[in-house]
């Protein structure tokens, strides 16, 4: 694998940071990202984060250009055959956290790893998508946000729309509380078929249709009226959250075994969060509904009603 595809990938994805940043900040209307630069020997770091806006209460958007002597274990858990090859990656993963709790969490990444031994070819892959977690759901934003996941995946082929959204519900799932993260959208992983051209520009189409995903919903939830009850729920639910990138998440574990900069491996996790002992919402509630009717796979599609 020459160098240039990954420059190549480099440079969609910080501009994809650039993008994305820009269109969160004009969301918020105040508060701004701020930007770390760390640099070494043919790697980056471009972590940003955006804290305490009257819209969003926490953003952050990563870029990351790493290399390594040997793959960290959360890499290859799936492809041990991988083990003790180096590697070189380059990656953009982001999470937003609005104030407002009729707003869902958004999160991303996109990521692409090169990883070579001597004497052997080298082995590449893409891997990302994008999930979204309401804490009130709207059957309207749902069936909108995986309309856009089929579309950004629909000039690849039919079938990687449904194979990639039920990747996502299965991934974002937590087993010890029996309860999907959210309402998914797409999951994909070791994706190198029909060559690098068409993994690039698959990665590139899941990339480009996440702010057409996003914003819609933001911009229409973000200024509904709110109280105690809906915020109070909205940080008993963020504790689900941070239970998932904790325990399960092998981003959060990549990160944590490859040495990166704690506070960007932690930036995913929310301001605030609670956690209420043996809590059950009233049965016929708003907050009842979201484990009854949205934490549930379904066809968002074609079968909402």
């Amino acid at each position: 694998m020459a160098g240039d595809e990954i420059a190549r990938v480099r440079a969609y994805l910080m501009e994809l940071q650039d993008r994305i940043c820009t269109a969160l900040e004009a969301q918020d209307g105040r508060a701004r990202f701020e930007e770390h630069r760390f640099e070494g020997d043919g790697t980056l770091a471009r972590p940003r984060v955006l804290a305490d806006g009257p819209v969003l209460e926490r953003a952050a958007v990563n870029f990351s250009h790493s290399q390594g002597p040997a793959l960290p274990p959360a890499a290859t858990a799936h492809r041990p055959e991988l083990a003790g090859r180096r590697f070189e990656a380059v990656a953009l993963s982001l999470i937003v956290h609005p104030r407002n709790p009729f707003v869902p969490t958004s999160h991303a990444n996109l990521r692409f790893f090169v990883a070579e031994r001597d004497g052997e070819p080298a082995v590449w892959w893409f891997g990302g998508g994008f999930d979204l977690t309401p804490y009130y759901g709207v059957d309207e934003d749902c069936m909108h946000w995986h309309r856009s996941a089929r579309n950004a995946c629909e000039p690849f082929g039919a079938d990687l729309y449904p194979r990639y959204k039920k990747a996502c519900d299965e991934y974002f799932f937590l087993p010890h509380r029996g309860e999907a993260r959210g309402i998914g959208g797409l999951f994909f992983d070791d994706e190198m078929a029909g060559g690098f051209e068409h993994s690039y520009a698959l990665a590139r189409s899941v990339g480009d249709h996440y702010l057409l995903a996003y914003l819609p919903i933001l911009e229409k939830r973000k200024h509904t009226p709110y109280g105690a009850r809906q915020r109070d729920f909205q940080l008993y639910r963020r504790g689900r959250y941070v239970e998932f990138n904790l325990i399960y998440d092998r981003g959060t574990r990549y990160g944590l075994q490859s040495g990166r900069r704690i506070e960007s491996v932690l930036a995913s996790m929310p301001p605030l969060a609670a956690w209420r002992h043996d809590w059950h919402a009233e049965p016929g509630s708003a907050e009842a509904l979201l484990t009854e009717r949205y934490l549930r796979p379904r066809d968002w599609i074609s079968d909402a009603t």
